[in-house]
């Protein structure tokens, strides 16, 4: 492809609306271009980047022996509450575009397809004869983000290669998972990224166990917990980890102390002289099921650790039947205004004990008369702890389970994991942090979608059992910009060789120079014919705005055709290395092959 025919506009400044290197580079770069909140153009650099990566999606998927096929966007409402998500993905997370069609049918515009490919498997699939199954589609999905940012990390369109498995059994189910695992860690390596396999929360998909692939980045949303032994690594959403020990109490007896002004951990502990691993902290939350039940919940945990809200979430799901739902739709702590909808009296905020009286909520419908009560496991073993003495102004010292405070009945491990906690596996190991962009996730759904919608096959034995499921996605368009993200310079993009939109691109510095024009297009003609994807800068340019275009984009291999043309040679400069060689023009062609090749096979090794 020729410069001069492309539709090629970069930009000298940083747009801004982009927050993160990878946003400014693609817009700057010319690959991309904002039409809405969330909503963004491919343009021709970008969409040739964002069919390798698919291809290469593509050829791991189907190695495996799954099969491409193509679901439609446009969803029934009908589906989602047969799998009971419907709530879930337009009110609680509010994730779904939904509409009403001109015969009033609700719809979605689809963010994921469990409900439809589940409504095929159970159509169509009869027998066991017939499992393992596995499709997958790669396609354009929806998700209403609340606040759309960094491009097309979190936009409100974007290009997702999801897949289905259907199985007989678990043991099947963990074959495929397993070949997932091994595909994805394929797609990404072969893509040419550093990236990390992760334990991860299942959030609204679902399922017993799930696993996040994360390219490092230092912008990255999430926090992955690893060990250097490499033995694990989770998302903090997920990760487990052993706190420090707590220190022995220094207090004997149990007594009511007046500690104004102390409603903060570190005011306690300066007052009482003593470690906040001997306190328990009582946290207030309130939790509104889908069934229409607000439920206020007291999280007792220790004093110097923080509650996983995801891990807070998945417990309060657990407990979802007892309260008529199936799902949270929002899981908040209580501001001044949502206390007035339910207090009966004023709270003893930050002196809240773990047997704060049911009376202080008000009676009314839709909202659970007493208080749920959840003891964290850090704060299960302390004795001769300090707490709150649910009066304001007032702690309680020297206080323990069971003899003041019921022995607790909901015992949980809510805890957040962090940096320099003990690993579980290897207590000699501690956590260290990194930060990751998560661009694959992959799940073990078991029965969740077939048993709550019906899809069952008969098994050898001629009995009607559900069908066991998995679930593997891919963010297609999300990989590319993490890419870009975990590879860049002050200059611009640095390209991976495998998904680069181009190998190498030809910078005439002087048009108006015969010689150059006529060493450029031998080579730029031979090149393409040898499938090295090459372009050719012919525009009426300086050459330092050729040069500083091509670092921009961040191609490859850059060949110039300048001064050391007389001598029959040609400047070829790596991108990533910035390394630069002059060498005879008849070399060019196998040695960039060669180099390609070597790239190519490093990243599929």
């Amino acid at each position: 492809m020729r410069l001069s025919s492309m539709l090629f506009v970069t930009l000298r400044e940083d747009p801004a609306e982009a927050e993160i290197p990878s946003h400014k580079l693609l817009l700057r770069a010319g690959y991309i271009r904002r039409i809405g909140s969330g909503i963004y153009a491919y343009l021709p650099l970008m969409w040739r980047v964002l069919k390798k990566v698919s291809q290469i999606v593509r050829e791991e998927m189907d190695a495996t022996g799954a099969q491409e096929c193509l679901l439609p966007q446009l969803q029934p409402s009908d589906l989602w509450r047969e799998s009971g998500r419907w709530d879930t993905y337009t009110k609680a997370e509010g994730i779904m575009f939904a509409l009403t069609d001109r015969q009033e049918r609700e719809l979605g515009l689809g963010p994921t397809h469990e409900e439809v490919i589940t409504t095929i498997a159970k159509e169509m699939i009869r027998s066991y004869r017939q499992l393992p199954l596995h499709l997958y589609q790669i396609q354009t999905k929806f998700r209403d983000e609340i606040r759309p940012r960094f491009g097309l990390m979190r936009g409100r369109e974007f290009i997702m290669k999801d897949g289905y498995s259907f199985h007989t059994d678990s043991e099947s189910l963990k074959k495929t998972y397993q070949d997932m695992n091994r595909a994805y860690s394929n797609m990404l390596r072969r893509s040419g990224l550093q990236f990390r396999a992760v334990e991860a929360d299942s959030g609204a998909i679902g399922g017993s166990g799930s696993q996040e692939f994360m390219v490092l980045a230092d912008a990255g949303e999430d926090e992955v917990l690893y060990t250097p032994d490499g033995k694990y690594a989770a998302n903090v959403e997920k990760a487990v980890s052993l706190p420090a020990d707590a220190v022995p109490s220094p207090f004997s007896t149990y007594e009511k102390r007046e500690t104004p002004g102390t409603d903060t951990i570190e005011k306690l502990c300066q007052f009482f002289k003593c470690s906040p691993t001997q306190v328990v902290k009582n946290v207030l939350y309130q939790a509104v099921y889908d069934s229409g039940m607000t439920v206020l919940a007291i999280v007792s945990i220790r004093g110097d650790q923080e509650v996983n809200e995801v891990k807070l979430q998945n417990e309060l799901t657990k407990l979802a039947s007892q309260f008529g739902g199936k799902a949270v739709l929002s899981l908040t702590v209580p501001d001044a205004q949502a206390q007035q909808k339910w207090a009966a009296k004023p709270l003893p905020l930050g002196y809240i004990a773990p047997n704060l009286e049911d009376s202080y909520i008000t009676s009314e419908k839709n909202l659970s008369p007493k208080f749920l009560r959840l003891v964290d496991k850090t704060a299960v073993d302390l004795t001769n702890f300090v707490t709150g003495a649910n009066e304001t102004g007032y702690h309680v010292a020297g206080a323990n389970w069971g003899e003041h405070f019921q022995q607790p009945a909901l015992v949980v491990d809510i805890r957040k994991a962090r940096p320099g906690d003990r690993a579980t596996h290897d207590p000699s190991q501690t956590l260290e942090s990194a930060r990751g962009i998560e661009v694959g996730h992959i799940f073990q759904l078991g029965v969740k979608y077939s048993q709550s919608m019906g899809a069952t096959y008969t098994s050898e034995q001629g009995e009607e059992v559900p069908l066991v499921m998995g679930c593997y996605g891919v963010g297609v368009s999300r990989l590319a910009q993490a890419a870009v993200e975990q590879s860049y310079d002050k200059d611009g993009i640095i390209w991976p060789v495998a998904i680069a939109p181009y190998h190498a691109i030809i910078t005439i510095p002087n048009i108006t120079d015969g010689k150059q024009v006529e060493a450029a297009e031998k080579l730029y003609g031979e090149l393409n014919k040898a499938g090295i994807e090459t372009l050719l800068d012919d525009r009426d340019e300086r050459a330092g705005v050729k040069f500083k275009d091509a670092d921009l984009i961040g191609i490859p291999y850059r060949i110039v055709p300048g001064r050391s043309l007389k001598d029959g040679k040609v400047e070829v400069v790596e991108r990533a290395t910035r390394k630069s060689q002059e060498m005879p023009v008849g070399e060019v062609l196998p040695t960039l092959k060669q180099w390609i090749d070597a790239a190519l096979q490093n990243t599929s090794a």
